[in-house]
């Protein structure tokens, strides 16, 4: 059941260079202490739109501090679900919910983040292709082997790290319980090679935006759709 999912992953508990969007409260960038039962209300939202229905799930490597440390989407940001991407239709993401930011604005690093809130660009790339190809978005997941923000303690938490072995071990028991709630036909696709070398070769694996990879990875994924799609008809 997603309620027992979704539990599992409040559940986590985070190391010292690990955030748990779901369960953790940010003191320094989370706008209210009320914040990880937001996050919590619209990851349930999401997900209750999607298991029952999804045809796709693309598995990402982890959260990022522009995407759904403060959105709770995952591989989502704030901007996009505060409408403030034109080129994507945010009412589709969660269409009954009036989603408001976690981020505290006048914590942010930049004038655009206060105003708008944090924005990921894989986040766009990846809801552009999928408007693009006209996938409902019920019909796709976004998830990721380790569902939760790793950052370095060096820089601060709004950084990024790469998840070590065990916390990807540790993600793939949560991504197969959430497996286990989808339709059985649904296909998993790795986002990125860290994701493709953890998820295995029975996974197909298409490139991901970052560093330039943004052409290969609309190629990739659209050829994808496409060819499932021949099958299915």
């Amino acid at each position: 059941m997603l309620t027992a999912f979704l539990s599992r992953l409040q559940q986590y508990k985070s190391g010292a260079d690990t955030f748990n969007p779901w369960a953790d409260y940010d003191p320094l960038y989370d706008c209210t202490a009320a914040a990880p039962g937001i996050r919590l209300a619209y990851l349930k939202e999401y997900l209750s739109l999607r298991i029952e229905k999804a045809r796709y799930m693309l598995v990402a490597e982890a959260v990022g501090y522009q995407g759904a440390k403060f959105s709770g989407v995952p591989l989502t940001s704030e901007r996009i679900l505060l409408g403030y991407q034109s080129n994507i239709a945010c009412g589709a993401i969660l269409p009954q919910v009036k989603f408001t930011r976690t981020s505290r604005a006048a914590a942010a690093p930049f004038d655009a983040v206060r105003k708008r809130g944090f924005a990921e660009p894989t986040a766009t790339i990846v809801w552009q292709l999928i408007q693009e190809l006209e996938l409902p978005p019920g019909e796709v997941i976004f998830w990721n082997i380790f569902p939760f923000h790793p950052f370095d303690q060096h820089k601060g938490r709004l950084s990024n790290r790469t998840p070590r072995e065990g916390e990807l071990r540790a993600g793939q028991e949560l991504l197969n319980q959430l497996k286990s709630l989808c339709p059985e036909n649904i296909m998993c696709i790795a986002l990125g090679r860290k994701a493709g070398t953890t998820l295995g070769l029975s996974y197909p694996q298409v490139r991901h935006p970052a560093n330039g990879g943004a052409r290969l990875f609309r190629e990739q994924l659209s050829k994808l759709v496409r060819e499932t799609d021949r099958q299915i008809s």
